[in-house]
């Protein structure tokens, strides 16, 4: 007598041996068994791993043992305890967007998905009610133009999460080991040197990502970016994936036109930006190419080693050659591939352009730069912002990977009204070029990475550098706590990443920070060097003060940018020209 089991009673066969033998049974394998599902691909990978006799990590164990998609109703069992998770599950709720952050705060902080960084105004405001009623009373702005609702009690892990999907919007996925936010240009479709609009890419690319359970569980965290050669950097260069607008001449063997240049890798915390393939691709196709990559990527990302479990290791194991042969393998053809002397230069970016009013590409309209302190902003503000913008905007409001927002679609005769309405919320359309670049993580008030408080800290930077060492060029100072890189110190004029500082032969310890310069990104990428290490936090004002005053007093002329000062010296005549410089 045979038996034919249902689709869905074959999973949970799989899903039920897999975890038995993770948890040290032995799986006895039907003949010719063949897995099935959208998790078969990530099972089959965990399974080569301990053939070979590897060890999965914890986090490809909790995987295996049950998937986090499968573990709703616990979730909702325990908000409705009002109960944290354990490390597990900690991680799996990682999954819906839900971070528990203990000890630096016994809560939960969500993280959304807002493709290419857009939102309409009711959307913000919406946002605001949840940072209100669910959160600690503040939003904060990442540096993947996305947003970060914090001190969410386990009780309303499920609640935020509903609520965030009534406004159309998501959290799924923004977490662990999965695709994260798709960035774009925060300017697209109303830049006025924009090759191409990249919201209908990234848009396409994020439901692509939400309705395919298999691009779930990936062995690392992963980054996509489509950059339209706006006048605002989407930092392409930093994702495992950039898609970057160029325009192919005539003449080079395919037709001419605006395409997309894919460069692979990126990874700046690891100190590696994104190589270019030398392959194009037509705008049409790239969510598709981005899956066959994905798809490699699942097979053969380290599984066994968390440090190198990124997409960067694959590459430099393999060579891109191999790599870029395996997508075509899977694609069923060949990728297109131009020389360099085919792409036409792109413009340049401007530093300075997400600050303040700047002219559309449609006639009488404005995009408005709005300066967030280090990316917080209160509930009341967000909703001022979100008024602003159906009031006298579009509708819709943008977020930057600088950490600010733009409203877009003013009309010339309105700008003068909007601006004032943004200053009565406690914010501004101006900013110092230290303000203006100033960029932080979280830090230790809501992480338990961080070694430093960098929110707070940036401000005390920028506040005495303004007064001690103003400078009239456009300066990037990026304050990450630990480690990870969030705000990504390496591509930072001037970076700093938490430290503990050693204050004595005991043992005792402060907050401190490693200093680097020379960091860069577009045109000018470069991985920063270090310059002072253990600085205590307390000083490192006066010290970035004194690197700003040296670049001042020493650079070629007013036209030399501090990435070319700090590049044309080496780093013990840096120091020796800041260390001249007299206290302020």
């Amino acid at each position: 007598m045979s038996v034919d089991f249902t689709l869905d009673q074959k999973r949970y066969l799989e899903g039920f041996a897999a975890g038995f033998s993770a948890r040290g049974g032995q799986k006895a394998q039907p003949a010719q068994t063949q897995l099935m599902g959208p998790d078969a691909a990530h099972i089959s990978a965990q399974d080569r791993v301990t053939a070979a006799g590897g060890k999965l990590t914890d986090q490809e164990k909790w995987k295996r043992e049950e998937h986090p998609f499968d573990a709703w109703s616990r979730l909702v069992a325990q908000a409705k305890e009002n109960a944290p998770p354990k490390p597990a599950d900690n991680f799996r709720w990682r999954y819906y967007g839900l971070f528990y952050v203990a000890p630096a705060q016994d809560a939960y902080m969500c993280r959304l998905r807002i493709p290419n960084g857009a939102l309409n105004h009711w959307q913000l405001a919406g946002l605001a009610d949840l940072a209100q009623n669910y959160g600690g009373g503040y939003l904060h702005v990442t540096t993947r133009a996305n947003i970060q609702i914090r001190e969410v009690e386990p009780k309303n892990a499920t609640n935020i999460i509903e609520a965030i999907q009534d406004l159309g919007l998501w959290s799924k996925g923004s977490g662990a080991d999965n695709i994260r936010n798709i960035t774009g240009t925060p300017t697209a479709g109303v830049d006025p040197q924009e090759l191409i609009d990249t919201r209908p890419y990234a848009r396409a690319m994020h439901h692509h990502i939400l309705n395919d359970r298999s691009l779930y569980g990936l062995p690392r965290k992963f980054n996509i970016a489509f950059d339209g050669a706006g006048l605002i950097g989407a930092l392409e260069d930093t994702n495992d994936i950039g898609f970057q607008a160029v325009t192919v001449k005539d003449g080079h063997g395919v037709a001419p036109g605006v395409y997309f240049r894919l460069a692979l890798g990126g990874i700046t915390g690891h100190k590696d930006f994104a190589s270019d393939t030398g392959v194009i691709v037509p705008p049409g196709e790239a969510v598709e190419i981005a899956d066959k990559v994905l798809r490699v990527f699942i097979e053969h990302g380290d599984r066994a080693n968390r440090a190198k479990a990124r997409l960067k290791y694959v590459l430099d194991a393999w060579g891109f050659e191999k790599f870029i042969a395996a997508v075509e393998e899977k694609l069923g053809r060949k990728l297109l591939r131009v020389a360099a002397d085919a792409i036409a230069e792109r413009p340049r970016q401007d530093r300075a352009a997400h600050i303040g009013v700047h002219r559309q590409k449609q006639a009488d309209l404005n995009w408005i730069g709005v300066l967030l302190p280090v990316g917080r902003f209160t509930p009341e503000q967000a909703r001022g912002l979100a008024e602003i913008a159906r009031q006298f905007g579009d509708g819709g409001l943008r977020l930057t990977v600088w950490q600010n927002v733009l409203i877009t679609g003013v009309a010339n005769e309105h700008v003068g009204e909007a601006v004032a309405m943004i200053v009565a919320l406690g914010l501004s359309t101006q900013a110092s070029p230290i303000r203006a670049g100033l960029v932080a993580c979280t830090g230790n008030f809501g992480c338990r990475f961080a070694a430093a408080d960098t929110k707070r800290h940036a401000e005390e930077i920028a506040a005495h550098c303004e007064k001690a060492a103003p400078i009239d060029t456009p300066i990037n100072i990026h304050l990450t706590g630990c480690h990870h890189s969030c705000a990504q110190h390496y591509i930072g004029d001037i970076g700093l990443i938490g430290a503990r500082v050693p204050i004595n032969d005991d043992g005792d310890t402060v907050e401190g920070y490693h200093i680097l310069v020379g960091g860069g990104f577009g045109e000018d990428a470069r991985i920063a060097s270090e310059l002072y290490e253990n600085v205590k936090a307390e000083e490192a004002p006066e010290m970035v003060a004194k690197i700003l005053r040296a670049y001042r007093t020493n650079r070629a002329s007013a036209d030399e940018t501090f990435v070319d000062f700090a590049r044309r010296q080496d780093s013990e005549t840096l120091r020796r020209l800041a260390n001249e410089e007299s206290m302020a």
